[in-house]
């Protein structure tokens, strides 16, 4: 079983159903358990600057799926919640976004996928959160998440009074 973090964002549609709905199927993933969810945080929008803000956390998973076959559920998640990937607008708006920020301490680089995330050292919106679950993992090649969140900028990152979607390690009934 690996340990594996994968970020959430959403800004389209109803974006606190979109984690629920997505939070749910993650504890629904073959061969995986949810083990916990960051807090949800708000937070404006980077690149494109002409959408709504963000809802933005990170959720922790034990898996026994290889990195692409997780890449894969996850896009399947996106795919079921309506994701559409529009070329011309990389960093626009969506419905859901499922990033795989971390697969235990593996290094990958394929033409699908790259981890750790390659952004992941340098993007509050993610580091916030994920140092709600682990503050002191270390991501391979770039140091510990408390210290790299410690190196940025977080200001526009505001938290989010929700309710938990099911608990830890059981899938949503």
């Amino acid at each position: 079983m690996t340990r594996a973090f994968v970020g959430l964002g959403s800004n389209q549609g109803d974006p606190e159903l979109q984690f629920e709905l997505a939070l749910r199927s993650l504890a629904l993933l073959p061969r995986s358990v949810l083990l916990a969810q960051s807090p949800w945080y708000r937070t404006r929008p980077i690149g494109d600057l002409d959408q709504p803000d963000f809802l933005n956390a990170v959720a922790e998973l034990e898996t026994g799926l290889e990195a692409i076959e997780l890449l894969d559920e996850l896009q399947r998640i996106e795919d079921k919640q309506s994701r559409v990937r529009d070329r011309k607008r990389r960093w626009g708006p969506r419905t859901l976004d499922l990033d795989l920020l971390m697969f235990g301490h593996e290094i990958i680089h394929t033409p699908r996928l790259t981890v750790p995330h390659p952004r992941l050292s340098v993007r509050a919106f993610v580091l916030k959160p994920l140092a709600d679950l682990a503050p002191m993992l270390s991501v391979p090649g770039h140091g510990r998440i408390g210290q790299l969140l410690a190196g940025i900028d977080d200001s526009g990152i505001v938290s989010c009074v929700r309710q938990p979607v099911s608990p830890v390690g059981e899938p949503a009934r």
